[in-house]
């Protein structure tokens, strides 16, 4: 499932008045939005050679950019994802993935009936959700944690989850 490029975060509006932009980050900390070298937009047309400056709040950096001149280009740049070249980043540890990794793999029960496909993970700040859709557009989240995801398996594409996990939607299959 290994993609070439890895969206590390997005523009999400311009601060102050000298072309400074807002930046969501998807990266472990604000900062590694500007670590990894110019970043792409999604079509690969424009680059960006971000500089850092500092967190806004947990998940959202101020950053700076020749290409970005004035207020007005870095409000134009809101929502326009920024991807970096796979190559670039370091490996992941093991028992932690990059959510390019994740989206697309099959899952699976653990008694190896099918699920549907991950189509999206997310975090709310109380650690990370699956969004798992199965062929008729229902969807089911699971939360991305080693009671409920009992394994990942890149190699085969399939990620195996708790059948107590998606009884009641508890992590541990209690009831709440």
């Amino acid at each position: 499932m290994s993609r070439t490029r890895v969206c590390l975060g997005a523009f999400a509006g311009a601060f102050g008045v000298k072309g400074e932009a807002k930046v969501k980050t998807f990266t472990e900390s604000e900062d590694g939005i500007a670590r990894y070298g110019a970043l792409e937009s999604e079509d690969g047309r424009r680059r960006f050679a971000l500089t850092f400056i500092r967190v806004l709040k947990p998940g959202l950096a101020l950053v700076s950019a020749p290409e970005i001149k004035s207020r007005e280009d870095a409000a134009a740049l809101a929502g326009v994802k920024l991807y970096v070249d796979r190559a670039a980043l370091p490996a992941a540890d093991d028992g932690e993935y990059y959510v390019e990794d994740l989206v697309g793999l099959a899952a699976a029960d653990d008694a190896g009936r099918p699920l549907g496909r991950i189509v999206a993970v997310y975090d709310f700040g109380a650690g990370g959700v699956l969004e798992i859709e199965d062929a008729d557009g229902t969807t089911i989240m699971v939360p991305f944690s080693d009671a409920a995801v009992l394994s990942v398996d890149l190699a085969r594409g399939v990620a195996t989850i708790a059948a107590a996990a998606l009884a009641d939607g508890s992590e541990d299959g209690a009831a709440p």
